[in-house]
């Protein structure tokens, strides 16, 4: 297993076993690795020659300092998570130093709107920071695919639209969420949750399964309003937001569509701890 520090060593390797002619597979994640990871990691090992996974805590996508400073980062434990999937899969772990030049800032993006709607609008300039990230990522592994979970469901599309714009030669790969067995989507900030407030957060992805079926039913306010009550009946919770979007545009639906697909965005805190999660609607 081939486990890289500095981008100058990765490019050269990759030019070593001749990329050119191979499909390469890129997973871009910030480490404290799950199942999810690990299944975006298989598939990119069934589609392509080369898989290269990406571990690096991206400064600029964090306008949090206490969030940076807490996020679990134990690469040697990711490192051997990756080998039970692959011995032949490439590891990228860089420093903030070999990745910005001593210029730890990002770049500005436009992504057609995209960028406005929920983490956009409570995070900002969040999207600036992975822009910037998964452009230099791009630049210095030059896949053919590129792997990211739904669970992002709004940055996935933005990362499709930062290809679309960019003219960027990759194609982007969404994949469904991994949820654990009570329901909660896997993240690596749920190594921060107490055990009780695991089992608690549970609550979140009921809640939705609950949304999706009134959504069928019920107008897109109406599904809201619900999310919104239920939510101050368990004081545990703060809720930052719910949104029912178009899945394309991420517009906050006024009235439902019949062309269109619809999906419900949640963020919500449970001791602090900031979660996010998805999921279809129709």
């Amino acid at each position: 297993m081939f486990v890289f520090a500095k981008k100058a060593d990765l490019a050269q390797h990759l030019t070593q076993i001749g990329t050119t002619k191979k499909t390469i597979g890129l997973v871009p994640t910030m480490g404290a690795l799950h199942q999810g990871h690990l299944s975006l990691l298989s598939k990119s090992c069934s589609e392509n020659q080369i898989t290269v996974i990406s571990i690096f805590v991206n400064p600029t996508q964090f306008n949090n300092a206490e969030d940076l400073e807490k996020y679990p980062r134990h690469v040697d434990l990711d490192i051997e998570k990756v080998r039970t999937v692959s011995e032949d899969i490439i590891i990228f772990a860089p420093t903030v130093d070999d990745i910005y030049e001593g210029n730890t800032t990002s770049s500005p993006f436009e992504y057609d709107g995209l960028e406005f709607q929920m983490e956009g609008a409570h995070r900002p300039g969040h999207f600036d920071g992975v822009g910037t990230i998964v452009k230099k990522l791009f630049e210095i592994v030059m896949p053919t695919n590129a792997y990211f979970g739904e669970k992002d469901f709004q940055q996935l599309q933005i990362v499709k639209k930062l290809v679309e714009k960019y003219h960027i030669p990759v194609t982007v790969v969404g994949c469904p969420i991994h949820r654990e067995a009570n329901g909660l989507a896997m993240s690596s900030r749920n190594e921060r949750l107490s055990t009780e407030a695991r089992e608690e957060a549970s609550l979140i992805y009921k809640i939705l399964l609950e949304a999706k079926q009134k959504f069928s039913t019920q107008s897109a306010n109406e599904v809201s309003d619900y999310v919104i009550r239920t939510f101050a009946k368990h004081p545990a919770f703060q809720l930052e937001y719910f949104e029912i979007a178009d899945e394309a545009t991420l517009i906050t639906a006024k009235r439902k569509s019949s062309d269109k697909k619809y999906r419900g965005f949640i963020a919500v805190y449970i001791n602090n701890i900031r979660l996010i999660d998805n999921i279809a609607l129709n």
